[in-house]
C-alpha cells in the first residue's frame, strides 16, 4: 500500500512537537516561553522543569536566554516574530548576537500570518533586521518537515539562530531532489530561462505553481528554495543564475532588506544579473484579513509571479497583451 500523503501542518506546531521530543534526550535544552499559548496542555514529562513561561516580557526573555546560553545551556525561546525583531531587538543584538551565544529564537506568526491582528503584529521587517546582525543564522522553513530538520540541525550550531515560523497549517512541499539543510539552497526545479528564488511556505508554493504555468507558456523556470537567508548559499545561487536573463525573488516580507535584498547584493558582487523582487510594497497594511487573503492582496501569488516573469523577459510585450494561444494552454 502506498504511504498516505503528508497532511497540512503549521510550521510552529512542527517545531513544538519536535522540541518536546528532544528535551528529554538533551539535558541542556531549555524552553523559554512568553505566554504564546503554543505549549498549553503539553506534557513535557521528565523535562517539565526545563519549560519556563516568562509571560509577555520579550526583552527579559532574550536576556535570560543569553544568561542560560552563557552558562552552558541551549535555550529555545518562543515569541511572535515582530516582537523578536523589533520590541526585543536590542537584547537580541547586545546580549545574544554580540556574544555569539547559541540561543534559538523561534519566531511564530512570521510575515502576514497574524493578518487578523493588523500591522502591529505583521512581521515584514524581521528578516532584514536579523540577517543584519553578525553571528546570526536566519532560516525560513517552507513546510513542517523542513522545520523539524532545522530544529534538529540547530543543535549543532555554535551561534544564534532565528527561525521564522507561521501560524496556520500550510501544505507540504512536493518531494524534492534533496532534503533541506541549513545553509544549502534547496533545488526544487531546474530551468534555463528564468530563476525563481523564494523562501517560506506561501512564496515557495506560489513559485512552484508559477513554474508550472510558465512551462505551459514555453518558459523553463528553475526554482531555488533559499530557506537559509544567512549564511546565504552564494555558490549555488550564482551557479543557477549564470546565463539566466532574469532572476525573480519571492518572499512574504517588505521588498527591502529581506530575501530580495540578499540575492541582489550577492549577485551584484559575484555574478551580475537582473533581479526583480516580489514581496509586500513599501506600505503598512491598509486592509484587515486572514493570512491567505493578505498574501493574495499583496500579490505574493503564482499569477503575480507568472505575469512578472513574462513582462521581465520581454518588457516591450506585457504579459497581458501576449498571444492568447499561450494563455489557453496554461494549466
Amino acid at each position: 500500500m502506498p504511504e498516505p500523503a503528508p497532511a497540512n501542518r503549521p510550521t510552529r506546531n512542527a517545531y513544538r512537537d519536535r522540541l518536546v521530543a528532544l528535551l528529554p534526550q538533551h539535558p541542556g535544552l531549555v524552553c523559554l516561553d512568553t505566554d504564546t499559548g503554543l505549549f498549553t496542555g503539553v506534557d513535557f514529562g521528565p523535562a517539565a522543569d526545563r519549560y519556563i513561561n516568562l509571560g509577555i516580557a520579550e526583552s527579559n526573555l532574550m536576556g535570560m536566554a543569553a544568561g542560560l546560553a552563557a552558562s552552558g545551556f541551549q535555550p529555545f525561546v518562543n515569541t511572535m516574530a515582530t516582537f523578536a525583531a523589533t520590541r526585543a531587538v536590542e537584547a537580541v543584538k547586545i546580549d545574544i548576537a554580540y556574544n555569539a551565544l547559541p540561543v534559538r529564537i523561534m519566531a511564530t506568526h512570521g510575515g502576514l500570518s497574524a493578518g487578523h491582528f493588523g500591522p502591529t503584529h505583521h512581521s515584514l521587517e524581521d528578516l532584514a533586521v536579523m540577517r543584519a546582525l553578525p553571528n546570526m543564522t536566519v532560516v525560513v522553513p517552507a513546510d513542517a518537515a523542513a522545520t523539524e530538520v532545522a530544529v534538529e540541525e540547530s543543535l549543532d550550531l555554535p551561534s544564534p539562530l532565528y527561525l521564522r515560523l507561521g501560524r496556520k497549517a500550510t501544505p507540504p512541499l512536493p518531494p524534492a531532489a534533496e532534503p533541506p539543510r541549513i545553509g544549502v539552497a534547496q533545488v526544487l526545479r531546474s530551468g534555463r530561462d528564468v530563476l525563481l528564488v523564494c523562501c517560506g511556505p506561501h512564496p515557495v508554493l506560489a513559485a512552484l505553481a508559477a513554474a508550472d504555468r510558465l512551462a505551459g507558456a514555453g518558459v523553463a523556470a528553475a526554482v531555488l528554495n533559499m530557506h537559509t537567508l544567512k549564511p546565504l548559499d552564494a555558490e549555488r545561487l550564482c551557479a543557477y543564475a549564470a546565463g539566466v536573463p532574469l532572476v525573480v525573488t519571492v518572499e512574504e516580507h517588505w521588498r527591502s532588506g529581506g530575501l530580495g535584498g540578499a540575492v541582489a547584493e550577492t549577485l551584484a558582487e559575484q555574478g551580475p544579473a537582473r533581479v526583480l523582487r516580489i514581496g509586500v510594497a513599501d506600505v503598512f497594511a491598509t486592509v484587515v484579513g486572514g493570512h491567505d487573503a493578505l498574501v493574495t492582496h499583496y500579490g505574493i501569488t503564482a499569477d503575480a509571479i507568472f505575469t512578472r516573469v513574462l513582462d521581465g523577459l520581454d518588457p516591450h510585450t506585457p504579459a497581458t497583451r501576449r498571444d492568447e494561444t499561450n494563455v489557453d494552454r496554461m494549466p
